[in-house]
Formats: structure tokens, C-alpha cells, sequence
């Protein structure tokens, strides 16, 4: 994404290394065994496709696409696709290795990986992003499966392209193959609340965050950035918690009014214009003001790398819900520990996703066999 709006990456880190720097602080708390750093230190697989596909006035477009395996020790390898025009190798390597800390958090026996392509979804008619995801689905089949790697809805992708996915995979098979893909429609096999369920768990945590910070939620002011899946269903859920949303941002501008925002115009506003900004009854928000708002907390739930060393000191809530995956950099989480800053890390705060996921996975392969299904189950009772 090319704007000036607060989904642009603003840090200049690479995001891959911002990863790896992560990892090492970890590893050093943890006296890890230097052969086991040295494993987990990099990504196990890396798949890179180019491939055509037909525009809807006939002319052909190559697209490229990725999909990194991070780690399999504990099972099957499980995160996201993204569409996006900004995707590169690094990040979705990044985003891999934050999938299989996130999946070893919550105990759910799942390696990471994640994928992407480089593309513009806005720019792209539903015939054309069908036509994109059913060819990127064959060219990583060689990699995905229900006991390999299950892809999963990401940034601009959802329950429609992971029906694709999967009706791309079941017909090179000959046979339905449900568990390829999670966060599916119900009616082939999906799960209810998966599309709200990394926004619930993030609440979850912010609840529990806020009984050891003595924060009173129902006083509580927040500022939102990103209003998809993730931002949206966290807001809902915190104003129900009694919370005031006085701030949301996406990547088209922001929105701000201190005594809170009707969420309600905000998603009718989104629906109609395809962005929040212009909400009526509401001031607008420029660039990543969304960080300056005098706000108790701050949900950054669009992409990675956007608090940084240059905009942390300008952060006034004193607690931050990552909701997306790497958006703060390690420059910045310093510089809020020193300012007394909470952070509830990425890989708890929005795992609520891959939680419901590994559900509804080990629910289809009760019905199937094989390795996956065995262990799967033998992992869920341990």
C-alpha cells in the first residue's frame, strides 16, 4: 500500500530482522542451546511462484506469490495468506516465525509458516481474485495439506478465498479435502465466531491485563488502528465492555471523537466508502495521529512495524494490545518500558484465531484418519 495513511509500515528495519532480533532476546533469557538457536533462527522452507493470470479485458498479468514454512517440530504448519501490494519474502518470513512463538504459546501443536501475494485486491474484480487465488493455490500445493501446512485468512484475504483454496485443492485431489484451509464459510466446513475470534481473544487479554493495572475498563478510552477483521471486532467487543473508542484509523485517515465514536456509522461508512475516514460525527485523523490520541489504550491492529523509535515517546495509553502481528519494533518496546508502558506481546494477544482454528481442525479430523488426525489428537491430550 503506497498512501500516507497508518497501515504503511514506518519502520525501516526489515521486518524478518526485527523477527531474528526477537528471537535472540528471547533465546538469551533463556540460555537456549546454541544448535537449537541456530535451527529455529531461520525459516525451514521458501517457496517463491510467479504465475499468469487473466484479467478480466483479456490481457494477462503475472503475479508472484510466497509461502514460508518456519517450523514443523510440533505439527502441521498453520498461518495466513495476505494480499497486499507491499508482500515481500522478509516479511512473510517474519510473519512465519511469529506464528510458530504464537502457536507454542497457547500449547496448540502447529509449526508456522504464512504466505502472500503481491497484488492489490482493491484494483481486482471477484472473477480476477478467484482466478489469482485458485492459481496461487495450485502452485503451493506442493507444500500445503491438512498434515503439512493449513493456510488461514490474513490481511485483504477471507472465508471466500479460503473456499477457493480449498475447492482448488479437493478437485486436484478427486475427494473433498476439508481440513486444507481454516476460517472457511459454515456451510463447508467453517467454524462459528472464527471471524471474530482474534478481536474476542485480544479483549480477552486486555481484560485480564487490565485487573493487573488496576484499569478500569468501563472508563477506559481507546484508539483502534486498523479496522478489518482484527480492529473492528476488538472494538465492538471493548465498547461492550464498557469502553469509550475515541480513536480508529485505517489506511485511508482516522477518525477521533473524545466522547466516543458510534461504531456502527463507523462500519456503515467503511461498507459504503470502502474506509472509516469521513465518518460523520466524527473529527478526522491524519497520518499515524492514531498514536498521539490521549487514550488508556492502544489496539495498533493493522500490519507490522508501526510503532517505532520515531513515533513511541508521542504513545500516551498505558497499555498496548498488539493485535497484529509485529507492529511494534524493538526500539520501540524499550522506549515504552521506560515509559511504564504495558504491552500485551502479538504472539497472546490476537493467538485467538489460530485457537479457533486448531479447533475446527481437530473437529474435521475426527471424521478423517491418518497421521494428521493421530497427532493431532495425541497432542490436544497431552
Amino acid at each position: 500500500m503506497t498512501t500516507s495513511g497508518p497501515e504503511v509500515s514506518s519502520s525501516n528495519e526489515s521486518p524478518f530482522a526485527i523477527a531474528q532480533s526477537q528471537f535472540e532476546s528471547a533465546a538469551d533469557q533463556l540460555r537456549l542451546n546454541p544448535s537449537v538457536r541456530a535451527v529455529l533462527r531461520e525459516p525451514r522452507r521458501e517457496l517463491i511462484v510467479h504465475f499468469p493470470v487473466e484479467l478480466d479485458d483479456g490481457s494477462m498479468a503475472v503475479f508472484t506469490g510466497y509461502r514460508v514454512q518456519h517450523n514443523l517440530s510440533r505439527g502441521p504448519a498453520k498461518g495466513g495468506i495476505r494480499y497486499h501490494p507491499d508482500v515481500t519474502l522478509d516479511e512473510v518470513k517474519a510473519l512465519a516465525m511469529w506464528m510458530t512463538w504464537k502457536c507454542a504459546v497457547v500449547r496448540i501443536p502447529y509449526g508456522g509458516a504464512k504466505g502472500g501475494v503481491i497484488c492489490d485486491p482493491k484494483q481486482l474484480s471477484m472473477r480476477e481474485l478467484e482466478r489469482l487465488t485458485r492459481r496461487y493455490a495450485t502452485e503451493i500445493s506442493v507444500l500445503i495439506g491438512p498434515e503439512s501446512d493449513i493456510p488461514a485468512p490474513d490481511l485483504n484475504t477471507n472465508a471466500q478465498t479460503m473456499a477457493w483454496i480449498m475447492d482448488t485443492i479437493s478437485m486436484h485431489q478427486g475427494y473433498s479435502v476439508q481440513a486444507v484451509v481454516t476460517g472457511k464459510p459454515l456451510s463447508i466446513g467453517g467454524s462459528e465466531g472464527r471471524q471474530d475470534a482474534t478481536g474476542r481473544g485480544l479483549v480477552y487479554c486486555v481484560q485480564e491485563a487490565a485487573k493487573s493495572t488496576k484499569l478500569d475498563l468501563r472508563e477506559a478510552r481507546v484508539a483502534v488502528q486498523g479496522f478489518g477483521n482484527v480492529g473492528e471486532a476488538a472494538a465492538r467487543f471493548l465498547a461492550e465492555a464498557g469502553a469509550k473508542i475515541v480513536a480508529i484509523a485505517d489506511s485511508a485517515g482516522g477518525i477521533y471523537r473524545a466522547d466516543g465514536i458510534d461504531l456502527a456509522l463507523a462500519r456503515r461508512q467503511r461498507q459504503e466508502t470502502g474506509s472509516i475516514a469521513g465518518t460523520p460525527r466524527a473529527d478526522r485523523l491524519a497520518g499515524d495521529e492514531i498514536f498521539e490520541v490521549d487514550c488508556d489504550i492502544l489496539v495498533p491492529a493493522a500490519i507490522e512495524g508501526q510503532i517505532t523509535a520515531r513515533n513511541a515517546h508521542r504513545v500516551k495509553a498505558r497499555l498496548i494490545a498488539e493485535g497484529a502481528n509485529g507492529p511494534t519494533t524493538p526500539e520501540a518496546d524499550a522506549i515504552l518500558r521506560e515509559k511504564g508502558v504495558t504491552i500485551i506481546p502479538d504472539i497472546l494477544c490476537n493467538a485467538g484465531g489460530v485457537t479457533v482454528s486448531y479447533f475446527n481442525g481437530s473437529r474435521i479430523a475426527r471424521h478423517s484418519s491418518g497421521p494428521w488426525r493421530r497427532s493431532t489428537l495425541a497432542c490436544a491430550a497431552s
